[in-house]
């Protein structure tokens, strides 16, 4: 008789609320091993006895055949003394046990979309449908542990049937928090756009007819609302701006699959596997030729457009609907040509909609009807925002689907709350060797995003237990992410500590990647405060995990009329023109209110901001090919300049580039702009010359300094023309290129470069 052996596993990661525990059962049972397996605080506790070869494969087994939800971060095994265990048991949780982490919501799997439109299952057409493999996690969950009683799903009592799911270890279901059925479980129901009900035994079918015939729904999905309309109705997409008073800011569309999306956008493969999983973000993809004939007005003047899939019960039972309600299993894998527009309900920068009452107060005047349900969601998430990038993935804004997941740090450290910057804010929580991320929480320039934010914070901070020993900010000390960690700082009576924006940015990727030595770093962006007091955007840095020292930037422009040019970017181009005698081209080509004033002001002592920002140059190039002169929404000037030059091949204007021993001045190539009789080749000659210029620099820094790490970051790095240019000529140069992937780039990461920056010298002074 073979020897039995036995082993205690210390599991940790995402393994509760993803059907861990049974997919263990299933494992050990079927490798003819006994023993136990429970959740605690730590994570998952497994006792295995049984043949060594038995327990071999288990191991192996185990991390290659996990749960979708599922992801190990660590296993600690013990051997230990069998205690004769005559079977497998999943052990009730530790009264105490706190979950590690709350799973992020994930899309529905292909088991519940097959038992949603199959007739003969008891969930036909059942908007909340779900099981361990996907459904509301996050969005739902008020307190930890992660059990049903805090949740929103508390107010909804299991029937016998759901509750025997519930209790079986073999079922997809087991311990699924958010399981319901249409006898026990949260429903939908219509609205008109005053809030009172629609009579109708079917409100989806009802809802769907009416985008049909054109009119905007505001629908309720898993962490907000969405305002839906048919995209290929042009005048019901024009209502759709002109209410949300939104001119030409690209609207999200879901489609029902890949295939489907294939008729509007170039798919790759990287494309395919983001808008398939089970975090299903809206990805940027390049347009096919045509689609805006279709779509018109939804993504105008660009060659990217965002889609996504359905991710919840209520938008594949739209397509459903649209498919007429097909008994062909496979209908969800076929083309469909309906096509939505998904966009945030919001009114004008304002949060996310979460509630019904405030869905019908809110976005009065905005849509037509409204499907609303009585599952709370308490978590605002909006979603999450991607771009194929190369052979990777690229996060522009991180969110539904990705939070709370935690990012990876290199070492442990004291726990840091980081409030991050003013626009695209989030916040950053660290416990050990993890940083938590809020959600996607929007540019602080309103009381309800502020209140948003703090909400978030002190949500993560009661979720994963975390007391803080330091608080970090910007150095801006008029943000007000500035003035909320000072009031965190007083609270918990601990140091605050400012780190410099661009600083931020660089750790940020540092963190992301896992380097803990002294970088370069390329931080471009729109604006950020330096430490002379001034605005700075366009830097080279030489980081180390003491601070950051400014090795380069890029020479500073002026910026009449203070914040108004990172909307109107004509005021830099007017000064610039008129700063090198070309005042009377000045006027020709931006005949603007405000003209005046600034020739005004040049020619008087009075002092005019500047600086070396590169979004700001990108803002002024757009103004001087006349592109965009006026923004309507953050970042559009850059967004169409750089769209200008799709598909031209681009020349490097060395003769145009004047380098000195601060940096660089791109004034001679913005002057030459005006030249150009074809914004194509402009915008291509513009990308390939700063990205030649910025490299160049880099390169002669790291000769000097032997460092032959560099990081980009910043929003301007979302640019992929130029940050495919950058990696091209700095690989060249055999250095090692580190961007933002994970964690985007923009401002939606400076929090944790803010945490990591604070980490990363403390601990350096620890001597670790």
């Amino acid at each position: 008789m073979s020897r039995i052996s036995a082993r205690r596993l210390r599991i940790n990661g995402t393994v509760q609320g993803v059907g861990f525990r049974p997919f263990v059962y299933v494992l050990a049972t079927d490798e003819n091993l006994n023993g136990t397996v429970l959740n605690d605080g730590q994570g998952v506790e497994t006792v295995l006895e049984g043949e060594e070869a038995s327990i071999a494969r288990f191991m192996k087994r185990l991390t290659t055949e996990l749960p979708p939800l599922a992801s190990i971060e660590t296993i600690v095994s013990e051997e230990i003394e069998p205690s004769g265990f005559t079977e497998f048991k999943i052990l009730e949780s530790h009264s105490n046990a706190v979950s590690t982490v709350i799973p992020a919501d994930a899309a529905v799997c292909r088991a519940c979309l097959s038992e949603l439109t199959n007739k003969n299952n008891r969930r036909y057409r059942y908007p909340f449908i779900n099981c361990t493999h996907c459904g509301p996690r996050y969005t739902i969950t008020a307190h930890l542990p992660y059990d049903r009683p805090q949740t929103s799903m508390k107010d909804f009592p299991m029937c016998s049937d759901c509750l025997e799911e519930y209790t079986d270890p073999l079922d997809r279901r087991f311990h699924a928090q958010p399981n319901a059925c249409p006898v026990c479980g949260p429903h939908v129901t219509l609205l008109d756009k005053a809030g009172l009900p629609i009579n109708t035994d079917d409100p989806l079918a009802e809802v769907m007819r009416r985008i049909k015939a054109g009119e905007i729904a505001a629908i309720k999905g898993l962490g907000g609302f969405h305002l839906v309309c048919d995209a290929k109705n042009a005048q019901a997409v024009s209502r759709l701006r002109e209410r949300k008073k939104r001119p030409s800011k690209p609207f999200a569309l879901m489609v029902q699959n890949t295939a489907s999306a294939r008729k509007i956008a170039e798919v790759s493969e990287e494309a395919q596997k983001l808008l398939e999983s089970s975090a299903a973000p809206i990805v940027l993809l390049p347009k096919k030729p045509g689609a805006d004939d279709h779509l018109v007005g939804i993504a105008p003047n660009l060659t990217h457009i965002g889609l996504m899939l359905p991710y919840t019960p209520i938008h594949w039972l739209l397509f459903f609907e649209a498919a007429d309600r097909s008994e062909d299993p496979l209908w969800h894998e076929k083309p469909n040509d309906l096509t939505l527009v998904m966009t945030s309900a919001n009114a004008g920068g304002e949060p996310l909609v979460i509630s019904n009452a405030e869905a019908v107060r809110l976005l009065e005047g905005i849509c037509d009807c409204f499907l609303v349900h009585n599952r709370d969601i308490l978590i605002r998430c909006d979603d999450s925002v991607a771009q194929a990038k190369d052979n990777d993935v690229q996060y522009i804004r991180r969110a539904r689907g990705l939070v709370p997941q935690a990012i990876a740090l290199p070492f442990s450290g004291p726990s840091v709350i980081a409030a991050g910057a003013w626009l695209k804010n989030t916040a950053c929580l660290t416990k050990g060797t993890h940083a938590y991320l809020t959600q996607h929480i929007g540019d602080l320039d309103r009381v309800s995003n502020d209140r948003t934010l703090e909400k978030a914070i002190r949500h993560l901070s009661e979720v994963f237990e975390i007391r803080p020993d330091y608080i970090a900010c910007d150095l801006h000390p008029d943000f007000y992410s500035t003035v909320l960690a000072e009031k965190l700082a007083n609270e918990f009576d601990v140091e605050l500590i400012a780190v410099q924006h661009h600083h931020a940015h660089i750790a940020a990727v540092m963190a992301e990647h896992g380097l803990k030595e002294a970088v370069l770093g390329l931080a471009l962006d729109g604006v950020g405060l330096g430490t002379d007091g001034k605005s700075w955007g366009g830097e080279l840095l030489k980081v180390d995990p003491l601070g950051f020292e400014r090795l380069k930037s890029l020479s500073p422009i002026l910026l009449p009329g203070g914040d108004k040019c990172a909307r109107e970017g004509w005021r830099m181009a007017y000064a610039l023109l008129c700063q090198n005698g070309l005042a009377e081209n000045a006027k020709r080509l931006f005949p603007f209110k405000g003209a005046s004033i600034i020739e005004r002001i040049l020619a008087s002592d009075l002092p005019i901001p500047e600086s070396s920002s590169l979004g700001r140059i990108f803002d002024t190039a757009a103004a001087l090919t006349g592109v965009k002169t006026h923004s309507s929404y953050e970042g559009e000037a850059p967004v169409l300049f750089q769209a200008a030059g799709y598909g031209t091949k681009g020349r490097v204007r060395e003769d145009l580039l004047e380098f000195s021993e601060s940096g660089v001045n791109f004034v001679p190539l913005l002057l030459n702009l005006t030249q150009y009789s074809s914004a194509a080749e402009a915008s291509a000659d513009f990308h390939e010359t700063v990205a030649f210029a910025l490299s160049r620099l880099a390169l002669a820094a790291a000769e000097k300094t032997k460092i032959r790490k560099v990081c980009l970051s910043g929003g301007c790095c979302l640019n992929t023309r130029l940050s495919r240019s950058l990696r091209n000529y700095l690989e060249g140069g055999s250095l090692s290129v580190y961007e933002g992937l994970r964690i985007p780039p923009n401002d939606g990461g400076v929090s944790l470069g803010q945490a990591y920056a604070v980490l990363m010298k403390l601990h350096s002074n620890n001597g670790v």
